[in-house]
């Protein structure tokens, strides 16, 4: 599950990262435009992705030597 959240937070960002540097919505274009349904889903897994990897800050088991 971590690196399915982990995998889908790295499409996000990546996604953000092209439309803040060329207005280009690669989610959009995939899935047919922001309002599409699937587009939605899409974004959604995303953020619940984000959520998901947010609790590595707190997780104690999770970090090595």
């Amino acid at each position: 599950m971590d690196m399915i959240a982990l995998i889908l937070s790295i499409v996000g960002s990546l996604n953000w990262g092209l439309v803040a540097l060329f207005k280009f919505d690669l989610v959009a274009w995939l899935f047919g435009g922001q309002t599409a349904l699937l587009s939605r889903i899409v974004y959604a897994l995303v953020a619940v992705a984000g959520v998901w990897c947010a609790t590595f800050l707190f997780r104690r088991d999770a970090v090595t030597d």
